[in-house]
């Protein structure tokens, strides 16, 4: 079993991280700015603000797998990036792998096509998509010596707004977006969870992936 931090384990993807991976038996702790509305036993919760450098070297301590899942809106907006700058610095020290949870505008339609965040995004989510992308080729160019990364980007149709239900079966792909016979790119967030865990037991894939059914 493996030691798992989950940063910003009570959001959407996180707390559906956090369940999965202590559900299967591994050992999760917990790191946000909020508690739990419902703490599941077993799990190590620890509240604060990422910013703080003490609280990042909290979260990286022990751990063989970091998952960073923050979302870059709200009081996190234009600050995603500097945290995971010192996040995956703090996981290459410590010789954890990090795996970071994208969006799908990261995503590209065809190969060499842009990102779809190049593209004609809602307004309301430009900002936000094209920071996760800032992320992600923050990686690509800079990341630490060493740093076992993976960043995943989910399906289109996935969060909150479109929980749908578990399946328990996704695909995996690359930097191009997956989508079934109806053109639909769709993936609840139970079935996300499985496949985040999925790789951190087997570790098949390194770089960025895409997740949908």
């Amino acid at each position: 079993m493996s030691s798992i931090t989950v940063i910003g384990g009570t959001g959407y993807a996180g707390s559906r991280i956090v369940a999965e991976a202590a559900g299967r038996g591994h050992a999760v702790k917990s790191i946000s700015r909020t508690a739990p509305a419902e703490p599941l036993e077993g799990v190590d919760y620890r509240q604060g603000s990422i910013d703080d450098p003490a609280l990042v070297a909290e979260a990286v301590e022990g751990a063989d797998v970091v998952v960073a899942a923050l979302s870059p809106r709200g009081e996190m907006s234009g600050r995603v990036l500097p945290c995971y700058r010192t996040i995956a610095g703090a996981a290459a020290n410590a010789g954890a792998r990090l795996i970071v949870m994208g969006g799908f505008s990261a995503l590209r339609p065809a190969p060499g096509a842009p990102r779809f965040a190049e593209g004609d995004v809602p307004e309301q989510f430009r900002a936000e998509a094209l920071e996760m992308v800032d992320v992600l080729d923050w990686l690509n160019q800079h990341a630490p010596e060493g740093l076992d990364w993976t960043f995943v980007s989910p399906a289109g149709d996935f969060g909150a707004y479109s929980p749908g239900e578990r399946k328990g079966r996704y695909r995996i792909g690359g930097e191009v977006a997956l989508f079934d016979a109806a053109g639909v790119s769709a993936l609840s967030g139970e079935d996300l969870a499985i496949a985040l865990v999925d790789e951190i037991e087997r570790h098949r894939h390194r770089g960025h992936i895409g997740v949908a059914y």
